[in-house]
């Protein structure tokens, strides 16, 4: 067993009742070198840029007079931090707050909620970690709709995928004869819990500009080849960052989140993009909060 999934096993895997009052000693934090290394990404020096944002869509406390406030809460915070929480950790500590009581009203206990969620996250992840609740919990605004299916793209009658392990020699490149932006949307992604060995599903959006192609087909199969790994969702997006950078040329422009379906109550959307990616310009997608199948995103 490796190290962090000696740290992760603290509750994953387990029968754990939480806790009925507010613990913030339940949060377990885990270090990102360890797979980071894996993959020669340099833990001091990263080839990219990024966010993790976690969308808990079951958070609920209560006011002093017993009113329950339920809201849906997002949770940001840097790739650039040392440590990622781990997720069943978060989902024990969000929940110690459902049978506590802060404030005299639904304002002032979202107010209390929010400072303490914050301060226990920044403290624990040891990097600024940035809380809300949102209010509209159906909104649906469609902000990745200039990435096509990468399946139009393929022929099915032709492919043939036989290769369930994380795979980088399945991709391929070609020569463009000048340079051209690639928006692709992969609606197939799975990978597995490192510890409980749970599936998770997701959809991969990568965006490219280069003289080099990536082949559709090549593309794929790859990324249906982690349908058998067994990582977490921020190390997914990573590894998939990393292996198209290595066959990328390295001034190009590389975006890639990977929106995790929810499991238990929360979802994961990480994203990675290189240094020169102007993401805050061309897609506005720092502050996700909702994708169609995928609940809030802004």
């Amino acid at each position: 067993m490796s190290e962090t999934e000696k740290i992760a096993a603290r509750f994953l895997g387990k029968r754990v009742s939480g806790s009925q009052e507010y613990d913030n000693s339940l949060l377990v934090v885990i270090p990102r070198e360890e797979n980071r290394k894996q993959y020669s990404i340099n833990n001091c020096n990263l080839p990219f840029v990024g966010w993790d944002i976690w969308h808990a869509y079951e958070f609920s406390a209560m006011a002093e007079n017993g009113v329950p406030v339920t809201r849906l809460l997002k949770v940001k915070y840097s790739c650039e931090s040392e440590f990622l929480v781990e997720s069943k950790s978060l989902k024990l500590y969000l929940n110690s707050f459902n049978m506590s009581r802060f404030g005299k009203n639904t304002a002032e206990c979202l107010e209390i909620c929010k400072r303490l969620i914050t301060d226990d996250l920044s403290k624990r992840l040891e990097t600024k970690v940035e809380v809300e609740f949102l209010e509209n919990n159906s909104e649906r605004i469609e902000i990745f709709n200039r990435f096509e299916n990468i399946m139009r793209f393929v022929s099915e009658d032709s492919l043939r995928i036989d290769k369930f392990k994380e795979a980088p020699e399945l991709l391929q490149t070609e020569e463009n004869a000048e340079e051209k932006e690639y928006f692709l949307m992969f609606d197939s992604l799975r990978s597995n819990c490192r510890v409980t060995h749970q599936p998770d599903f997701g959809d991969a959006f990568i965006y490219y500009k280069s003289i080099k192609h990536i082949k559709e087909d090549s593309l794929v199969k790859y990324l249906c080849s982690f349908r058998s790994e067994y990582h977490f969702h921020e190390e997914c997006c990573e590894m998939i960052y990393k292996r198209l950078s290595d066959i990328l040329n390295p001034d190009d422009e590389l975006f890639v989140c990977a929106l995790y379906t929810r499991r238990g109550g929360i979802d994961i959307c990480p994203s990675r993009w290189s240094k020169n990616c102007k993401v805050e310009d061309v897609f506005k997608l720092i502050d996700i909060k909702k994708f169609a199948r995928h609940g809030v995103k802004q």
